[in-house]
């Protein structure tokens, strides 16, 4: 996806500051996510126009971040989400190259299909955590103790992320995506948008809602992190993405190869 494709309509839709948006952090809420071809964005985003301020910092609308993700060596985490555990975690850095901020972000998914996520200002400087990250971990992950964590993959991608004018709730928008395993495999995503819908709750009159159902995209369950692992390495319960993968190859042939290059 070519960032010019959709920069008109980026341009057209009515602007919100992250000061603004700090009333819409949504740090425990809902998750929807909703996976098509890049192709699809000029349109999807033109149904959100009316109804949706964009996120704008010094002038600019969409963002670049890098997300480090950490694990144990057997891949608790990963194996946490492909089994389908409910109240499990992902640890990660993430780095919002728009400030330059680095957060080590922790999310929990519970019992209740609710998304929880704490997070502090900290840079990963070394292979291991300094004491900070350590008891910031395990404040919140203290079921498991001395987790033994260490870089396993990291992600780029572009984000748009817009507010609810008249609705409390906010659309990430996820393209141009790469993974790049530590041990120096990478594969590239240019084709797909990953969109999400954070809420309070399962909002019946969303515009988001409304515009998905006419544009004929259905809500799947897609993490970067586990797919980035299964399309990187020959990791253990790799089949019980198989159908996401697929979904992903699906999206691949049928996306026009002039948009890739």
């Amino acid at each position: 996806m070519q960032l010019s494709e959709i920069h008109p309509l980026l341009c057209s839709c009515s602007p919100i500051t992250l000061e603004e948006m700090d009333s819409v952090k949504l740090m425990s809420r809902f998750d929807t996510k909703y996976v098509f071809s890049a192709a699809k964005l000029p349109s999807f985003l033109e149904s959100l126009m009316n109804n949706y301020k964009i996120l704008e910092i010094s002038g600019e609308r969409s963002f670049l971040y890098n997300t480090l993700y950490l694990d144990t060596a057997n891949y608790l985490f990963y194996n946490q989400h492909v089994t389908g555990k409910l109240s499990r975690h992902k640890v990660r850095y993430r780095t919002y190259e728009s400030t330059g901020v680095t957060y080590l972000e922790i999310k929990k998914k519970t019992n209740q299909n609710r998304t929880v996520k704490w997070r502090i200002k900290k840079n990963f400087d070394s292979v291991t955590l300094d004491n900070e990250a350590a008891e910031f971990i395990q404040k919140h992950i203290s079921q498991q103790d001395n987790l033994d964590l260490h870089p396993v993959m990291r992600n780029g991608f572009t984000r748009i992320t817009m507010v609810g004018v008249d609705t409390h709730e906010r659309i990430t928008i996820d393209f141009n995506m790469d993974f790049h395993s530590v041990n120096g495999q990478s594969v590239n995503l240019p084709f797909i948008a990953i969109v999400e819908l954070k809420s309070e709750s399962f909002a019946c009159h969303s515009p988001f809602r409304s515009a998905v159902l006419q544009s004929g995209i259905h809500p799947v369950g897609f993490s970067k992190y586990c797919i980035g692992n299964a399309m990187l390495l020959d990791i253990q319960r790799k089949n019980i993405l198989k159908q996401r993968l697929l979904l992903i190859k699906k999206i691949e042939n049928e996306y026009p190869k002039s948009a890739v290059s």
